[in-house]
């Protein structure tokens, strides 16, 4: 069972800034200072994440897996971007937060060209049909790597009066802190 909403505003609130006064001094802010902190233990854990990686392209033999983890964020992230002959072009992401024990699963669909790679949609539950299997098995396999609990969308969508990083009060959401402020920004 994941935590709370009250318990998880809480953790972010102490990663995430309630106002932009840092940003606009280009300073960190004290929150700030400590997602770096809590970014330097956790970057020494990275075995454990490439393990799950590794694990991906075992299950996902068709998919391209990638690392898609930004320490802007508050989560690792991986990327499954289908195979060239998929009817439809699109990647699953997995996330996990190094904030809380949570984990979510979202789809990107793209148009591609030989330079550009380009986001036409973000989706969340309910993901198209296409992607709920990469999606599921992306699930289980965090689930079991780091016995962490999804977050049920309606917790994600939930608004949080915080700064994280591109996203701003009244756009900002427990997804954003938790996750990724540019959920369609993946390498």
């Amino acid at each position: 069972m994941p935590p709370s909403l009250e318990q998880l505003l809480s953790i972010v609130r102490n990663y995430w800034p309630s106002n932009e006064d840092h940003y606009l001094r280009g300073e960190a802010s004290p929150e700030n200072e400590r997602l770096d902190a809590l970014w330097n233990q956790e970057l020494k854990k990275m075995d454990r994440w490439w393990a799950l990686l590794h694990d991906l392209e075992g299950a996902l033999p068709e998919f391209t897996i990638g690392d898609a983890t930004a320490t802007i964020n508050a989560s690792f992230r991986c990327v499954a971007y289908s195979g060239k002959k998929a009817p439809h072009r699109f990647a699953v992401v997995g996330c996990a937060s190094i904030l809380a024990p949570v984990f979510a699963v979202y789809g990107l669909e793209f148009s591609e060209t030989e330079e550009t790679r380009t986001v036409s949609r973000t989706c969340f539950d309910p993901l198209p049909a296409h992607m709920q299997g990469p999606a599921g098995l992306i699930a289980r396999k965090i689930e079991a790597n780091f016995g962490f609990d999804e977050l049920p969308r309606e917790l994600a969508d939930t608004p949080v009066p915080l700064f994280v990083e591109w996203k701003k009060p009244p756009d900002t959401t427990l997804f954003h802190a938790l996750f990724a402020s540019v959920p369609e920004s993946v390498p």
